[in-house]
């Protein structure tokens, strides 16, 4: 089959087997996403094993999620030129290689070089796989089921990456926390292969290198910058630094991109409906994410619970996002969106503050489940919504870029909260500490003021929603017309 015979649309031949390849797909961003916390699990073992420092331990995290962030936005235009299908598929294989490589490592050098090529072959693989998505499912109806699913595997990853973690550290050791990615990579790539169309850009104009250098650099910058607030705080000199050097950079990339005939954020992905989806899941990132790693504490340190049974506390709240995501994407074409996520976001925030009555003696069945139910069932109505309106009405020649600001927006979000919420629980300890004598107290004092502006900033992203988002699912989404068109081949 050649491309200029064997072009089709879904639209006009529709493919059943679509449906198990959107299962693939949802494989492969699961893989992502887990990755984001499995390791987090399996640090204590992994310090221990390669005689890490407390100082260097942090490099493990930052040398996956800085090329991860800062070359979203590339990745993302990558796989519009160069195929959706084909860039998921070099996706794949580079980060299955690359996890496999982190497993054998022996040393923090080869460790940290296989994050690196983790985050790098990241960014080209989580775009690819939202586009595909949308590029897949054009109808109203189908989109809704599409991202339903989509979505609950976003929201859901993190829990279970937990749980996974604390499986695989327990029963067998941290290495396979990354060589887990392999089977999982070969199972997703072999049902890309099978039930998968390839797509991308009829017409390509080529790659705005010019714009990437500042994108790219501002990312990195900013997701940089955040991650020396965690260490130093934020009014360290590299704190400070970093995080202005990010925004100058993305100005000045803002700037370009409007003077450029190929830009790498195209004018028409800057709307407001989007950017407002955008905005909210930054600010959902910038809640639970810190949460999960707070209670996972909470569990470990106080409760002392093992990595295995911590892994498993979290499965409640995993059933939670599987059971909302199935409502959130059957209202989606009948309920406007934005009431959908502020409705989510308000119970993802009242679990939240449910957090921050816990003591040294609370139970986990009184004092983390109801909580943990709340927030699954929240951000598990927002994800389908929020995945939808990120690619929704964008041209299908647009659609890698604009799911790469869909991942963009996370990172950046997981990055903030990671550096906020730490700062704001490790002040609290010392400050509690500083008035009481108890350590352990002091610990949940932290945890506590942490999780309380978790809930605060859901809050603010329930009118953010409400307010910025007034796009309408459930009718054909609107594009304007273009020379370019999309190119769907047969396999």
């Amino acid at each position: 089959m050649t491309e200029s015979t064997e072009q089709r649309t879904e639209s006009s031949h529709p493919d059943r087997r679509r449906w198990f390849g959107l299962a693939s797909v949802a494989l492969a961003q699961l893989m992502i996403v887990v990755d984001m916390t499995i390791i987090n699990v399996a640090l204590p073992s992994i310090n221990a094993d390669l005689a890490i420092t407390a100082a260097d331990r942090q490099w493990v995290i930052t040398a996956y999620t800085l090329p991860f962030a800062g070359l979203l936005l590339l990745g993302g235009r990558v796989s519009d030129y160069t195929g959706r299908k084909r860039a998921l598929l070099i996706g794949l294989a580079g980060f299955a290689a690359a996890s496999v490589a982190g497993g054998a490592a022996t040393s923090l050098t080869m460790l940290l070089a296989a994050r690196v090529a983790q985050g790098a072959f990241g960014a080209l693989l989580a775009p690819a796989s939202l586009s595909l998505v949308a590029t897949t499912f054009t109808d109203p109806k189908e989109r809704g089921a599409a991202f339903g699913v989509f979505g609950g595997v976003v929201a859901a990853g993190s829990p279970i990456g937990l749980i996974l973690g604390g499986i695989l550290t327990t029963s067998l050791s941290w290495h396979w926390v990354l060589y887990v990615n392999a089977p999982i990579a070969l199972v997703a790539a072999l049902g890309v292969v099978v039930f998968l169309h390839e797509s991308r850009a009829e017409v390509r104009t080529g790659y705005d290198f010019l714009g990437a250098v500042p994108a790219t650099a501002g990312l990195v910058a900013i997701v940089w910058g955040f991650t020396k607030a965690t260490q130093d705080g934020w009014t360290a000199t590299a704190t400070i630094v970093s995080l202005a050097a990010g925004v100058v950079l993305l100005a000045l990339f803002l700037l370009a991109e409007a003077r450029v005939g190929n830009p790498l954020l195209p004018l028409p992905i800057r709307h407001r409906g989007r950017g407002g989806a955008y905005l909210v899941v930054a600010l959902m990132m910038a809640g639970p994410f810190g949460a999960y790693l707070f209670i996972s504490f909470f569990l470990q340190d106080i409760k002392h619970y093992s990595a295995l049974r911590t892994g498993l506390a979290f499965l409640p709240l995993t059933l939670g996002v599987m059971l909302a995501v199935g409502l959130g994407s059957r209202l989606m074409t009948t309920v406007a969106p934005r009431f959908i996520m502020g409705a989510g976001l308000l119970l993802g925030a009242v679990g939240m503050a449910l957090l921050t009555r816990l003591d040294a003696d609370s139970a986990y069945a009184s004092g983390v489940l109801p909580s943990f139910i709340l927030i699954g069932i929240g951000m598990g109505l927002v994800l389908p919504a929020a995945l939808d309106l990120s690619t929704f009405g964008v041209r299908p020649s647009e659609a890698g870029v604009a799911s790469a600001m869909f991942n963009v927006s996370q990172q950046a979000g997981a990055s903030l909260d990671t550096a906020l919420l730490n700062t704001v629980a490790a002040n609290g300890t010392a400050a509690y500490l500083a008035a009481n004598a108890s350590s352990v107290q002091s610990q949940v004092h932290g945890y506590n003021l942490a999780t309380g502006w978790a809930a605060g900033i859901l809050l603010v992203a329930a009118p953010a929603a409400l307010l910025l988002i007034d796009t309408r699912l459930g009718k054909t989404a609107p594009t304007a017309p273009r020379p370019e068109t999309d190119a769907t081949i047969a396999p």
